[in-house]
């Protein structure tokens, strides 16, 4: 069993729990359900803004703990005063030590678009997105048939979230794409392997169609690296651990964003 497969098995008994503790018609008395969600899509292509998706990451299964002195809040609010387009805030605990009350407290301190970063196996989890601030959420490829992923889009797309499509090959990439999405990220970690290499967004860039923004993932630490993907097409640039791992993450961000 991989550390992907382990971390679906574990989503879809969280969820279940979470269904029982914090039914739907709940979720949708949350006064942050009635607010319109902002577009990823224009502050990513903004000319005012850098394309750059700055992340709140405590740790990961590959990496272990990154950094456990910051908080959110003080952080994200940093990254958009830095220039960032928008910010991703993980969501799961258990593998990622985030929660839905980290998005909540980035959500109090700026109005920058936010992505619920998780593992969504079911619309509870877009309603839930959409009830705590969340612009933006992912669906991951490697994580559900075309078909159901293709529903939650849809669902998301209902509820006026925006989408991004995580894809790590030329095969999830083929199989998955569809009308309800709004972003496509390619991770350039081999979910295998673990090792990270930029030339996975360069090799999948002109396969995926001009109608998504394109968003590349992950093994970014050089501001010239940005520019070399735009060449390829590249609209947005989804960055945690370089900026996580240092002790001002902020101050990290902006640093880079100065010298793209």
């Amino acid at each position: 069993m991989t550390i992907l497969d382990k971390i679906i098995e574990h989503k879809i008994k969280e969820v279940a729990t979470r269904k029982e503790y914090l039914p739907i018609s709940k979720l949708e008395q949350r006064p942050l359900f009635d607010i319109a969600p902002l577009s990823a899509k224009a502050w990513v292509t903004s000319p005012n803004r850098s394309g750059i998706i700055a992340e709140f990451k405590r740790k990961s299964p590959s990496k272990g703990l990154i950094n456990g002195n910051v908080k959110v809040s003080d952080v994200t609010s940093a990254y958009v005063e830095a220039g960032a387009s928008a910010i991703s805030v993980l969501t799961d605990e258990e593998f990622f030590g985030g929660s839905v009350d980290d998005l909540l407290a980035s959500r109090g301190v700026h109005r920058a678009p936010l992505l619920r970063k998780d593992f969504v196996v079911d619309e509870y989890q877009l309603i839930e997105a959409k009830s705590i601030g969340a612009d933006l959420v992912l669906l991951i490829a490697a994580c559900l048939e075309p078909k159901k992923l293709k529903e939650l889009a849809m669902t998301a797309k209902n509820l006026g979230l925006e989408v991004l499509m995580e894809v790590h090959n030329e095969d999830e990439l083929k199989g998955h794409l569809n009308e309800h999405l709004d972003l496509v990220g390619v991770n350039n970690r081999n979910l295998k392997t673990f090792e990270v290499s930029v030339e996975t967004s360069k090799r999948l860039s002109s396969l995926i169609p001009n109608e998504f923004l394109k968003i590349s993932e992950s093994g970014i630490s050089d501001p010239s690296t940005i520019r070399e993907l735009k060449d390829f097409g590249f609209d947005g640039f989804l960055i945690g651990e370089n900026f996580m791992k240092t002790e001002d993450p902020g101050k990290a961000c902006k640093e880079f964003i100065e010298a793209i």
